[in-house]
């Protein structure tokens, strides 16, 4: 199943070069884009597995990490122009886990920030799966000034288990780090927009998730914690993941459900991983019309709605 998959992509990406290099040139080369299109479209339809009318909540979660599944560079390729790459927290160093820039989003001017996971085993290792250490965060807080400084909104995409709990990540002010981002974004003066791509886990996301509107892709996941996480603290057991999530109701559906998100993009059957292309074109759909809607709202409107969204979420009772 892998191969199969890694075998679409490879055509994908040769789909793509010839297109580019057709209207970049002017060639006419539908004689070697036809086959190799009918080629994608069969490979993608041996790979599309019947959509179930209802995943359990493991799942989905499955789905979330699925070998293939878009990261937050692929969403940036396929949707924006001018992206640039600042680095640094000019404190103690750069963070490859969260990364982020200026660029234009569909033609629309913001700034980017990005939990990157990898896209293979050199890369996932560099990158700590997305799990950023405290230089991360404070490079968002960084670039976060910056969108408030010259004006650009703010488009957040999420996908992390959550932040790195190393030693060193302790040694250097992890916790205070992410509270200083939730806080930083909480007081910006422009939109933002955040989606969770694939794992929102813990303070990890929420660190670059407090947004006026926040969207979820259809089988992406967030919670407090992991599945595994909570399974080792209620039952000593990881292996009991798949029940927790049931009681976590960390999907999509659910947090559509509870009111901590505003919308769920659709993904392609079976996966984002399986048309990637499509899944970019829900995500870029999404987030220019949230981002449009936005535009109309003055700076004191934006700060005290997003403040008062996340003061909205949980239930609680008092009692005499």
């Amino acid at each position: 199943m892998t191969a199969g998959i890694d075998t679409l992509k490879e055509l994908e990406a040769r789909v793509h070069d010839l297109e580019v290099t057709a209207q970049r040139t002017g060639q006419n080369l539908d004689a070697a884009i036809t086959p190799l299109r009918a080629e994608v479209d069969r490979l993608r339809a041996a790979h599309t597995p019947t959509p179930k009318a209802d995943p359990t909540r493991w799942e989905r979660v499955q789905l979330a990490r699925a070998p293939g599944r878009p990261t937050a560079l692929d969403y940036v390729e396929q949707l924006c122009t001018e992206f640039t790459e600042l680095h640094g927290d000019r404190r103690y160093g750069d963070d490859p886990a969260l990364i982020g820039g200026p660029a234009r989003w569909q033609g629309v001017p913001v700034m980017l920030l990005l939990q990157q996971k990898g896209r293979d085993t050199k890369s996932k290792i560099k990158r700590r799966f997305g799990s950023a250490n405290p230089e991360g965060y404070r490079k968002a807080v960084r670039l976060m000034d910056l969108a408030d400084k010259f004006g650009l909104p703010v488009v957040a995409l999420v996908d992390t288990q959550g932040a790195y709990p190393g030693l060193e990540a302790e040694e250097r002010g992890q916790g205070w780090a992410i509270a200083e981002s939730i806080r930083r974004m909480l007081n910006l003066r422009v939109p933002v927009v955040n989606v969770v791509i694939g794992e929102g886990g813990s303070g990890g996301a929420l660190a670059i998730g407090v947004g006026n509107r926040v969207l979820i892709q259809e089988n992406a996941w967030y919670s407090v914690i992991s599945p595994e996480g909570a399974a080792s603290i209620i039952w000593k057991d990881a292996s009991k993941a798949p029940l927790a999530a049931e009681a976590l109701r960390l999907t999509a559906p659910d947090l559509l459900e509870l009111g901590i998100v505003e919308e769920v993009i659709p993904e392609p059957a079976g996966g984002a991983h399986l048309n990637p292309q499509q899944a970019a074109h829900a995500v870029g759909e999404a987030v220019t019309r949230h981002l449009r809607e936005l535009a109309a709202q003055d700076p004191a409107t934006l700060k005290s709605g997003r403040a008062a969204r996340f003061r909205r979420l949980g239930a609680y009772t008092e009692t005499p």
